[in-house]
């Protein structure tokens, strides 16, 4: 911002004001993952971001996922990966790297990155508090996913009591049931009924692409806003396919729980989140 002049910068913080006061004291969930996840400038920038959130007064949940990483652990534990329709096979040796993957190596990671970034954060992981409490999942078609876990029950109160004192949560998408297993969660899922339990203002899903778009090879074609009961149609054109079908379907699930609007934006743009919340441009598509 070499070139931007006092007055520039006044200004730029008069327009933020009115986003500032719209979401001021309001919940903001955040699942963070992709490449802003594992590139080192933009991991700094969405840091960056949610501390300038958290002391202006909007209270950011932060939930992650962390599939390179267990990836990384999987293979010098020789253990191999195994994916079916797109999900990850979770055996009994797979769990357990999971669970020490994402609740103590990513998720310890995050909290002292914001802590550099001069942030409060308490990490936490669904086992925490029960605060995400599943039941064995399958595929549509009835394939057995080992250790991979549906939500049941969201317990808010570990969230709120972070949030009460302070403190931005950051959050490991495991899992646990009544008999005391451990499930792995998917983030995006995670992140759509923790924004609905807790009656969110947005849900923000961070992926590697522009948002929905009408050609997916074209990024000048992006749809900046969808009303969920549009989606049906979109799937039926072709245009919502692939991939962002369970990311979609997050945010319809969200929006139809009560949460004010989701939107999937570009982690790969610096300060995405910032632009999205705090300005009338926003980045990506809005489910509404």
């Amino acid at each position: 911002m070499e070139n931007v002049t006092n007055t520039d910068k006044a200004r730029i913080l008069i327009d933020a004001l009115p986003y500032i006061q719209k979401y001021s004291d309001k919940i903001v969930v955040i699942k963070y993952g992709g490449n802003a996840m594992t590139n080192k400038d933009l991991k700094d920038a969405v840091m960056t971001d949610i501390v300038l959130l958290s002391l202006v007064g909007i209270k950011v949940v932060l939930v992650h996922g962390g599939g390179p990483e267990i990836n990384d652990m999987l293979n010098r534990l020789n253990i191999e990966s195994r994916f079916i329709n797109g999900l990850r096979y979770t055996d009994e040796a797979a769990i357990d790297v999971v669970k020490m993957v994402l609740a103590g190596k990513v998720n310890k990671e995050l909290v002292q990155l914001l802590a550099q970034h001069k942030g409060s954060a308490v990490g936490l992981c669904g086992i925490d508090g029960e605060m995400l409490v599943a039941e064995k999942k399958t595929t549509d078609d009835g394939q057995d996913l080992g250790f991979v876990g549906e939500i049941t029950k969201v317990n808010p109160r570990p969230i709120l009591d972070a949030l009460g004192n302070g403190n931005i949560p950051v959050i490991a998408t495991v899992a646990t049931d009544d008999e005391g297993n451990t499930y792995n969660i998917n983030a995006d899922t995670a992140a759509a009924r923790i924004a609905a339990e807790l009656g969110a203002e947005n849900l923000i899903l961070m992926t590697d692409i522009a948002g929905l778009l009408r050609d997916k090879d074209d990024p000048s074609t992006l749809i900046p806003k969808v009303n969920v009961s549009e989606v049906p149609y979109l799937k039926m054109q072709g245009i919502v396919s692939g991939g962002m079908i369970p990311k979609i379907d997050c945010c319809v699930e969200a929006v139809r729980r009560g949460v004010n609007g989701a939107v999937i934006i570009d982690g790969r743009v610096p300060h995405s989140i910032l632009i999205e919340i705090l300005s009338n441009e926003g980045v990506g598509t809005q489910f509404v």
